[in-house]
């Protein structure tokens, strides 16, 4: 089964009904993003929060996604922003082309449920991040909706927390709706993964 979300209907990704049923700009301020920040979206798609995320810092927001067309038409948007501090980055999340420690904050959302190997995944992220950093994961909660990917591929709540935790993050449901997640999780000081 192909899991992954296809370029094709990337307008929707932006639309004006999406932004409204998520806010961008008030979920990621459990982020804690500061002027200093430097930021991983891992799965960027055409923009939808790396452009508001690219408002809050000054440093450098790295584009991450698999798509080379969401990648281009995340270039227009963010040249229609003039935002200049957005870094794009075709790459796979199993194998991030950033360096070790790289960023301080790390947003992943609605993509967990299309990676192959979720340690592994999950691994990366906490090998870019800062001790101390950040990640937050949003995705589909593991119940039956009439929007977002088959119920088969989503990965529950309580089953991302429990995984994060294993791989040494701290790790806590900040807030659960009816059809998505928010997680947050802090890379453990004293982790030396």
């Amino acid at each position: 089964m192909n899991k992954r979300f296809d370029p094709k209907n990337k307008d929707k990704l932006m639309g004006t009904e999406r932004r409204e049923k998520l806010q961008p700009e008030k979920l990621l301020e459990y982020l804690e993003i500061h002027e200093e920040d430097s930021v991983a979206d891992l799965g960027a798609g055409p923009g939808f929060f790396t452009i508001p995320l690219a408002k809050l810092t000054s440093k450098s927001v790295f584009a991450v996604d698999i798509e080379p067309e969401m990648l281009a038409q995340l270039r227009e948007n963010a040249e229609k922003e003039r935002l200049t501090n957005i870094k794009l980055l075709e790459s796979d999340m199993e194998r991030i082309n950033l360096p070790d420690e790289s960023v301080t904050r790390v947003l992943n959302t609605f993509v967990i449920h299309e990676v192959n190997d979720i340690n592994k995944t999950i691994d990366e992220m906490k090998r870019i991040l800062t001790h101390g950093g950040i990640l937050l994961l949003v995705d589909w909660e593991a119940v039956e909706t009439n929007d977002g990917p088959p119920l088969e591929i989503r990965i529950s709540s309580e089953e991302i927390v429990h995984v994060l935790q294993e791989n040494g993050f701290e790790a806590e449901l900040v807030n659960s709706g009816p059809e998505n997640y928010i997680v947050k999780a802090v890379k453990k000081d004293e982790y030396k993964g």
